[in-house]
């Protein structure tokens, strides 16, 4: 953030705060330094902050009670001023830690000057950003419950449904759609599982490091460690402030888990059209053309899928401004802000939206079927019927492949032919292609762990409501 400690802090007349400098701060710097306008969002945190500081101070006896309260009392009413909506910020006072300080001053008077006994804005931001990050991690989490229910559910409405699996987007072999929805439901099972792990590099807090190097002052970091919610103080004074790997982890699962909601967006997106017809999204979930009165167009799987860049060049964004950075603190360091707030934001609308229209889509299962109807989706279990025959599978490979050849050019149904017809091929083809690429039967046969046959896929559901329900009781 802009946390510098050389003591160039603009108070509200833009003339430098301390004794080292004598000029204002040029206007054109002012503007382009502050960070107030996107760094408010964690006025909440700066708050807790200082609350839990303030009271440290006085346990440590560095202010008196009487100041401490007054401290308290005055954040406590700055902050519920921000949550109506009525505090004004200031540009001039560069970003959120000034104008809490400056408000404070303006409503307690000089006990607002104790606040900052012990402490920098270097170690206060990076609190206040470990706060955020605990919080925007648990929102992803719970964001991921919701979604990851919706698609169980139309998973368990599903299990019936068959529609072709697709490899190099080609119909390649047939799968129940809630095997194919499962899917998701795994991809996001990890994504929940990475926010969650990067909390446990959120545990140590930050505040008493001071600028770099701790203080000389009687800090009790424990006291505001606990205060706050984490296990212990960091380790390190240094690397307290000069780090954001915690950061670019949360920008990382927030990527990730964009991709997965992009690569499902993309299927609705091509499920949609006219020439697949396999879904239809609901009215609220689409837009109109504004010249082409027949269109429906799928916008909200559309847009997902161009948000999942935002979040990619966010984790980029951050990891090059950190590459080349001493220890500790560099003012380029507030360049980690507004990628976190915005992939926070970003994946949160995303997840809602997502869960929204996979709820209420419409699934044409007729369709569905009449696609994976296909013999051809099946000429690996004619391979593997003659695998089972003692044929090595390259072999039968290749009897096969010569066999699909045969009805692409002859313009034959490769599921209507006979033993014998199959047998000009192989002698050990041991029945006629219509007991041999039975649909219901190649679904069924998959019933190996992870498979698609019903038994596997049902059992898939219930472990999966089973995790989900333990989550959510861990969440409450």
């Amino acid at each position: 953030m802009s946390a510098r400690d050389t003591g160039k802090r603009p108070g509200a007349s833009g003339k430098p705060w301390g004794g080292r400098f004598q000029q204002a701060t040029d206007p054109t710097v002012e503007r382009f330094s502050a960070s107030v306008a996107f760094d408010r969002a964690l006025a909440r945190y700066d708050i807790r902050g200082s609350i839990a500081h303030a009271r440290m101070l006085a346990h440590s006896g560095l202010i008196e009670a009487a100041d401490r309260d007054a401290i308290v009392s005055g954040l406590e009413a700055i902050g519920a001023d921000i949550d109506a909506g009525r505090f004004a910020f200031s540009d001039r006072l560069e970003d959120i830690h000034m104008n809490v300080e400056s408000a404070l001053r303006e409503r307690i008077g000089e006990a607002a000057g104790r606040l900052h006994t012990g402490r920098s804005r270097n170690d206060q931001v990076a609190t206040d950003l470990a706060l955020y990050l605990r919080d925007a991690a648990e929102a992803a989490v719970q964001g991921l419950i919701q979604l990851r229910g919706v698609v169980l559910e139309r998973a368990r409405e599903h299990v019936g449904t068959v529609l072709p699996g697709y490899t190099h987007l080609q119909r390649a072999q047939p799968v129940r759609l809630a095997h194919h929805w499962l899917a998701f439901f795994e991809m996001w099972t990890r994504d929940a599982d990475r926010f969650r792990d990067l909390r446990a590099r959120l545990s140590r807090a930050p505040l008493g490091s001071g600028a770099l190097a701790g203080s000389t002052l009687p800090l009790d970091r424990a006291h505001t460690a606990d205060a706050l919610g984490f296990e212990g103080p960091s380790r390190n004074s240094m690397d307290a402030v000069a780090s954001r790997d915690v950061a670019l982890e949360f920008l990382s699962a927030a990527a990730i888990c964009m991709v997965h909601l992009s690569r499902l967006s993309e299927e609705l997106v091509i499920w949609s059209s006219s020439e697949f017809g396999f879904v239809e999204l609901a009215d609220a979930y689409s837009t109109g053309s504004s010249l082409m009165p027949q269109k429906k167009n799928p916008d909200v799987p559309e847009l997902v899928r161009g948000k999942s860049g935002r979040a990619i060049g966010n984790l980029v964004s951050l990891l090059t401004v950190q590459k080349g950075l001493p220890l500790t603190y560099n003012r380029d360091l507030q360049e980690d802000k507004e990628p976190i707030f915005d992939s926070a934001r970003t994946l949160g609308d995303s997840l809602e939206v997502t869960a929204g229209a996979l709820a209420t889509l419409r699934v044409d299962v007729e369709r569905m079927r009449e696609a994976a109807g296909d013999p051809m989706l099946l000429a690996t279990d004619l391979a593997e019927a003659l695998v089972r025959q003692d044929v090595p599978f390259r072999e039968a490979h290749e009897v096969v492949g010569k066999l699909v050849a045969h009805c692409v050019e002859g313009g034959l149904d490769l599921g209507a032919l006979s033993r014998d017809e199959l047998r000009r091929f192989h002698p050990a083809f041991p029945a006629g292609a219509g007991e041999l690429l039975a649909l219901e039967r190649a679904l069924e046969e998959r019933a190996l762990v992870g498979g698609t046959a019903r038994a596997r896929v049902e059992e898939a559901i219930a472990e999966a409501q089973e995790r989900l329900d333990r989550e959510q009781e861990e969440s409450a």
